[in-house]
């Protein structure tokens, strides 16, 4: 398959779509207090600015030298089949893709049209996959219009052209350097994205995943470069306006978590941050973050309330120094986000969820890895999308999240769960059902 993802060890960066946690990462997760906290009169005093900041643009340079000094192309290997055969062949695969629709939505496995803020993470590390023409018909089937795959599949792209599926593709963590030539993006963009736009209705880039914190920390230097040169490419296509550019984060960026008010980038990013920062403030572009509360599950279960991380009823926490009530640790960790940014100066950023998701299998040390709670996590995080619903931070704000995953994908590496993330399995039936279903009459999400 062209352009696909390479596969090796849990940690190294070259696998955009495995979660990387090590054990600086897990006591992030945590999102409890450690170390030394602020003091409160200056947490009051970011909050406030952070309430009425603004920020005006910085000048981008859009110079670029141009370079067209080879192309790529891709080609198709075609079996030879009989003209009787091939129309055999359309007719299964038509009547499958009918049955499958009618089963998805008499099961009630579909989500409603109102979920304009959900997207779903379609990653294609397995060796069973459904090919992208039946991966669309369950995309619809599901009502889903917002996906993100982890590079650029040339026959993705192709099949979800003509649709009604906004689609963010990757750039892999490996092509950093090569990107950060003005010539090589510009020739990326017209390889890549130029000529699948506007037919596929590519919404987003993602340069690199998890760049900050990956295992290659030689990466974090080409990060900015290639995301202005891209950038920059679009805007001599004229695309700019149209596709935004980013990179996803995980919350390994911090180095405080909690309360959300005390969160902060970690040391190490406080020179390579603020370019970011001023980037995504330039071009009006989110800041993309990989946020799983499973993890902080998983590692304490002892000390973290199950209901906080499930988003189920519960007494929530509530930050000390701004007194907002948080009943999910989800959008705790969104708020530390937007509180580390606001520090920076940049507390006006969009934040976007590009990532989150709750395993249905692990091992037998992987605690909280379950059908039911996978169920949960994912039906409730629904229920919030459906009412469009934002932090205690930004209340009027819709959070947009990319759930993971649609698949569960057997051929990543890592421990069980990281190959059970799918709401569905390969053969498009439900890995579970998150228990919704919607009101014809009304297209309400009812439980």
């Amino acid at each position: 398959m062209p352009n696909s993802i390479q596969t090796t060890s849990k940690n190294e960066s070259i696998c955009p779509n495995c979660h990387s946690q090590g054990t600086y990462e897990k006591s992030l997760y945590l999102n409890k207090p450690k170390g030394k906290q602020a003091k409160k009169g200056i947490h009051l005093l970011i909050y406030s600015l952070f309430r009425f900041s603004f920020h005006s643009p910085f000048p981008l340079s859009l110079s670029l030298s141009l370079s067209l000094s080879h192309t790529h192309t891709h080609t198709d290997t075609h079996i030879p089949l009989s003209l009787s055969h091939m129309e055999n062949f359309v007719s299964r695969i038509t009547m499958l893709n009918v049955l499958l629709g009618l089963f998805l939505t008499l099961s009630g496995f579909h989500f409603p049209k109102q979920v304009e803020a959900l997207g779903i993470n379609y990653g294609q590390v397995g060796n069973n996959l459904p090919p992208p023409e039946r991966v669309l018909d369950l995309l619809h089937s599901l009502r889903l219009t917002k996906a993100r795959i982890y590079d650029t599949n040339p026959q993705i792209l192709t099949a979800f052209a003509n649709s009604n599926i906004e689609l963010i593709v990757t750039v892999e963590n490996q092509m950093l350097p090569t990107l950060t030539d003005p010539n090589q993006a510009f020739q990326w963009v017209a390889t890549h994205i130029k000529p699948y736009f506007p037919a596929t209705n590519i919404t987003g880039i993602a340069v690199g995943n998890e760049v900050f914190t990956g295992g290659d920390t030689s990466l974090v230097s080409y990060l900015v470069p290639a995301l202005v040169s891209i950038h920059n490419a679009l805007v001599r296509f004229g695309l700019d306006q149209f596709i935004r550019v980013s990179t996803p984060s995980s919350l390994a960026v911090l180095e405080e978590s909690f309360p959300p008010s005390a969160g902060r980038f970690r040391v190490e990013l406080t020179r390579i941050m603020p370019q970011f920062l001023q980037f995504l403030s330039a071009t009006r572009a989110p800041f993309w973050m990989n946020a799983y509360p499973y993890f902080a599950y998983k590692s304490d279960p002892n000390n973290i309330s199950l209901d906080y991380v499930l988003f189920n009823p519960n007494t929530g926490v509530v930050d000390p120094y701004t007194n907002l009530h948080y009943d999910n640790m989800l959008y705790a960790q969104v708020d530390a986000i937007i509180f580390a940014m606001a520090k920076m100066g940049y507390g006006g950023v969009e934040v976007g969820v590009s990532e989150t998701g709750w395993p249905s299998r692990g091992d037998p040390n992987e605690n909280g890895a379950t059908l039911e709670n996978a169920a949960v996590y994912n039906g409730n995080l629904l229920r919030r999308q459906v009412r469009r619903e934002g932090t205690p931070l930004r209340p009027q704000t819709g959070l947009e999240v990319y759930m993971f995953a649609l698949f569960n994908e057997d051929m990543k590496p890592g421990p069980t769960s990281e190959r059970n993330y799918g709401l569905l399995e390969p053969d498009g039936t439900m890995a579970y059902n998150i228990g919704l279903y919607v009101d014809s009459r009304t297209n309400e999400v009812k439980p």
